[in-house]
């Protein structure tokens, strides 16, 4: 994974370039662009945030490959989302996050990628609606945003900071370096306040690894939880408080976000 490409060199900026010449779904080089299931491993997956305003969509592929998805509330999509990696360079786990959604909305999308062979691949136009979301806190409520890490389990690279978690960039993500269940970040608030819900939006990896599935919170020597990944309401007092992975796919668990709201 994450190998530098062979054969036909490509440099990934040249490689994003196609891409977003691409994002409306024109052939951009003398080649037809080929099918993306020619290198896709299994099917691509598409997974809304529980908020509507975030996506994230995984595939592996059986080649190194820079890969990228053109999306657009129309068939004409405009929009490029570019993959998330741990080496810049074309590797076979792809993972991009789809910022800037409205909630409850059908958006179209297409897969497309530059293989280390030097082709454009390209999937079918396809779609998928966002969660209505309505119940969900706005991003600019999040205290957690800019709060300072106290402690963090691990960090794949710097590019994987904690920082990332809290920095209110869905685009970015804290990864532990293979902690599974036992990734944990603590984070102080500056100040005491009275949490009434939290969230942890969970990263992934295209392998099915990385996915937290359930977390929990701590405060002052007292745990609450284990909440499934999303949205969680709570009731308590706290400056400094501890998230945990409880349950996971294991691997290099961690968090696009983390989230603490107050009523006050």
């Amino acid at each position: 994974m994450a190998a530098r490409f062979e054969g036909r060199k490509l440099a990934v900026a040249a490689a994003l370039a196609v891409l977003a010449t691409a994002c409306g779904g024109g052939a951009t080089t003398s080649e037809a662009p080929l099918d993306f299931s020619a290198i896709a491993v299994g099917e691509a997956v598409m997974t809304p945030a529980a908020s509507g305003r975030t996506a994230t969509l995984t595939v592996e592929t059986s080649i190194d490959a820079v890969c990228a998805v053109a999306f657009g509330e129309t068939e004409a999509l405009g929009n490029l989302a570019t993959d998330q990696d741990m080496g810049g360079v074309g590797h076979d786990d792809h993972s991009a996050v789809l910022t800037g959604l409205t909630p409850d909305t059908e958006y179209f999308y297409r897969l497309q990628g530059v293989g280390s062979d030097g082709r454009l691949y390209q999937s079918d136009l396809m779609t998928f609606r966002t969660p209505p979301g309505d119940a969900a806190p706005t991003e600019d409520a999040n205290l957690a945003r800019g709060a300072m890490i106290v402690d963090v389990s691990s960090e794949f690279s710097a590019a994987f900071a904690a920082v990332n978690a809290v920095d209110g960039d869905p685009a970015t993500e804290w990864s532990s370096r293979g902690d599974g269940d036992d990734a944990y970040i603590t984070i102080d608030l500056g100040r005491p306040v009275v949490v009434t819900a939290v969230a942890f939006e969970t990263r992934s990896m295209a392998d099915g690894s990385a996915i937290a599935e359930t977390f929990t919170v701590t405060v002052d020597g007292v745990t609450y939880g284990p909440f499934d990944v999303g949205l969680a309401p709570v009731d308590f007092t706290a400056q400094t408080i501890r998230f945990d992975v409880a349950t996971s796919t294991g691997g290099n668990t961690g968090a696009h976000e983390i989230a603490v709201f107050s009523d006050s």
